[in-house]
Order: C-alpha cells, then sequence, then structure tokens
C-alpha cells in the first residue's frame, strides 16, 4: 500500500468530462454547477464533484499531496478527499470566496450532515500541500504553503470508516465555472500523526 498514489488501483466517483492521469500529475477540469454538500443549514444535497480515490483497509498511514489551482469563480474549490458514500466523507481543500480571499478549509459530513471549518488565506495563494492522516477511524488534515512545514487543520472522525476506505483527491466548480486544478508530488507513507506518549 505504501506507494505511489497513481500506481495504485484508482477509481472515479463521479468522472469528470476533462482530466488528465500521467506518471507524475492528475489534472483535472471542473464542470459547472459540481460539489459535495449534504443538507445542513443550506437544506440542500449535492453530490456530484468528481473523486478520484484508491481503496485500502491500512489503518495507519498518511497521504500527501502539491494541489495547484487558479479558480477564480465563487466556490471553485481543490483538494483531497475520503469519500466512502454520499453521507459520509471528509474533504479538505482551499475555496475561492472573491478578489480578496479565499477559504482553506474542510467539511466533514457523517450521517448525512456536513460541517464547515475554514480560516482566510489571501487569493495569492495558488498553491496548498495536504497531509491526510489516518489512525483508524479518526484522521488529522494538516497544511502546508512550502510543503516542509505542516500545520493541523482539523482532528475527526469518521463513524463508518471503521475498516476498508477509500480516499484521494477531488475539485470542483459549484456555480456556473470551470478552472483546471493539476495534483502532484503525490506520495503514501507511514503515518505521521504519532499516538501521543
Amino acid at each position: 500500500m505504501l506507494n505511489n498514489f497513481i500506481d495504485n488501483n484508482l477509481k472515479w466517483v463521479h468522472k469528470p468530462e476533462d482530466f488528465s492521469i500521467s506518471n507524475d500529475k492528475i489534472t483535472i477540469i471542473t464542470s459547472p454547477n459540481t460539489d459535495l454538500w449534504q443538507k445542513t443549514y443550506y437544506n440542500f444535497i449535492n453530490d456530484n464533484a468528481p473523486v478520484l480515490q484508491t481503496e485500502t483497509d491500512e489503518k495507519y498511514f498518511s497521504f500527501t499531496i502539491k494541489t495547484s489551482f487558479n479558480g477564480s469563480q465563487r466556490f471553485d474549490q481543490c483538494g483531497i478527499a475520503v469519500y466512502l458514500d454520499s453521507e459520509n466523507w471528509i474533504k479538505a481543500s482551499v475555496e475561492y470566496e472573491n478578489e480578496k480571499f479565499q477559504h482553506l478549509g474542510s467539511v466533514v459530513t457523517n450521517n448525512g450532515y456536513s460541517d464547515w471549518a475554514t480560516i482566510e488565506i489571501s487569493t495569492d495563494i495558488k498553491a496548498v500541500w495536504y497531509r491526510l492522516s489516518r489512525r483508524e477511524s479518526d484522521f488529522k488534515i494538516e497544511y502546508s504553503f512550502d510543503g516542509e512545514n505542516y500545520k493541523q487543520m482539523r482532528i475527526c472522525h469518521l463513524f463508518k470508516a471503521s475498516d476498508k476506505i477509500t480516499f484521494g483527491i477531488y475539485a470542483c466548480s459549484p456555480e456556473k465555472s470551470s478552472f483546471k486544478a493539476e495534483f502532484t508530488e503525490m506520495k503514501i507513507t507511514e503515518c505521521m500523526w504519532y499516538a501521543h506518549k
């Protein structure tokens, strides 16, 4: 399991119309009106964003990836995902808001209800590294702006992640826009989220 992400048996959830996969890069061109969200607050469900994933029953590992993006319309987003089914998943991404700022955030969806936790970052930032670490049914999400120094975004639990899971990348444009998202520097390693001593 501990090898290059692209070398794994990748499968699409909601396959996009326009994408490419090479030995060291994945590119997704988003389609308008695509998103992942369940019920909370907005009272709507959207479950059509493309997610490219691999499957594992490994209980302890880390997945690291660099995302590069040029989204410029409200809610354009790309990042990482753990998508088990339409009602149980995690996503972490940068989501464009306006010319002044964008959101670096994460959504955890358990049993059909989503939350959303964010911080504001500059729209000058066009690349972010993510590190997703699993410890059984718990997950830690970290981000970096240089690929070396990581900061914690979130620790969370997925109730349906007790055994085999699927994880990978996603990109989408919830409104009437489209942009190119690129994913590089993908690696799967031993778990970098260490147990408390």
